[in-house]
């Protein structure tokens, strides 16, 4: 059984997100993949740390238990697209989503969703997934660089990642085997360039790990 994080200290800032399953391996290369794309997003030197949660219950639970100790984040898949009057507003879309209330004391610069889902991310950097995967990939099944993300509903996102590995030798996609790899070669640039929803979760670390520096 994986162990919940216990925050040390109410000075800790720690990402709690969705994903990595229920086994410690798949949780380490989470975190480790997290940590890679935060480092190359500027946060190298003044990191939160991560915490994977395995489901997305889990990781609300574990935010919610954790935001009375330390200043904590959450950040999970939104499943679906978000609706105009919901940006911005991310409590409000995990409600309609979810069932879930905003735990006492927190704001929504401590919520952020990944829109649809982690994957589509990765169809913001073609060429990084095409490095991942290697000869076979065909990048015309990705949207342009720079293309919003976020209307791609979440089955497609995975059929787009699907087609375009075909014919490579990794030639099915595993969540968890490949995605938390892939993670940590994506261009937190071209992620931000795609998807506002990153940006925002990008900016607001960046924001607040400045001012725990400063």
């Amino acid at each position: 059984m994986v162990k919940k994080y216990r925050p040390k200290s109410k000075l800790s800032m720690i990402v709690y997100m969705e994903g990595g399953g229920d086994t410690k391996s798949l949780h380490t290369e989470l975190r480790q993949g997290m940590r890679l794309l935060l480092e190359k997003a500027g946060l190298k030197g003044m990191m939160p740390g991560v915490f994977a949660c395995g489901t997305r219950g889990n990781a609300y639970r574990d935010f919610k238990n954790a935001s009375r100790d330390c200043h904590a984040f959450l950040l999970v898949d939104s499943e679906s697209a978000v609706e105009g009057k919901h940006q911005g507003k991310p409590w409000e879309h995990l409600k309609k989503q979810d069932g879930w209330d905003k735990p006492e004391g927190t704001t929504d610069d401590q919520c952020h969703l990944m829109v649809q889902c982690m994957e589509s991310w990765f169809l913001a950097d073609g060429d990084a997934v095409a490095h991942y995967f290697g000869q076979g990939f065909n990048g015309k099944h990705f949207p342009p660089q720079g293309q919003n993300v976020e209307a791609i509903d979440k089955p497609d996102v995975y059929s787009k990642i699907e087609h375009a590995i075909r014919a490579c030798s990794k030639h099915t996609y595993s969540k968890g085997r490949h995605s938390f790899a892939i993670l940590g070669q994506i261009d937190p640039g071209k992620v931000k360039a795609a998807s506002p929803w990153a940006e925002r979760f990008f900016d607001t670390l960046q924001e607040h790990c400045n001012q725990k520096n400063e």
